[in-house]
């Protein structure tokens, strides 16, 4: 498929049936986005996957969250700096590209541009 292709005919969808998703196509869906591209190759997400009575318990929160407040915050938040392999992921990729780039490790000014 070509990328213009694939942005023109996205699209969002806000309605959603009352029936579950067969776990064959979440799995697909986790092994797709698995591949997905991550900020200086972090790879910092972690996926869970919540059925059955802990669904209920989330959408009953998240409802009464909603009721309480009059809208639910779905800001992206941030967990402060990287830490064990996503921040040695970082690092690898920063090396990576800082010499591609013909930039010296102490070379601070260079590096910051």
């Amino acid at each position: 498929m070509e990328f213009e292709t694939l942005v023109q005919s996205r699209r969002s969808v806000r309605g959603f049936k009352n029936e579950p998703v067969p776990r064959a196509v979440i799995e697909a869906i986790i092994e797709s986005a698995k591949r997905a591209p991550s900020s200086m190759n972090t790879q910092p997400w972690h996926v869970h996957v919540l059925t059955g009575s802990p669904l209920e318990e989330v959408r009953a929160a998240a409802a009464w969250r909603r009721w309480l407040v009059g809208q639910v915050k779905r800001d992206i938040i941030s967990r402060g700096e990287y830490q064990g392999v996503h921040r040695t992921r970082q690092v690898d990729i920063a090396k990576k590209l800082f010499g591609a780039m013909g930039i010296a490790r102490d070379d601070k000014p260079m590096r910051q541009d």
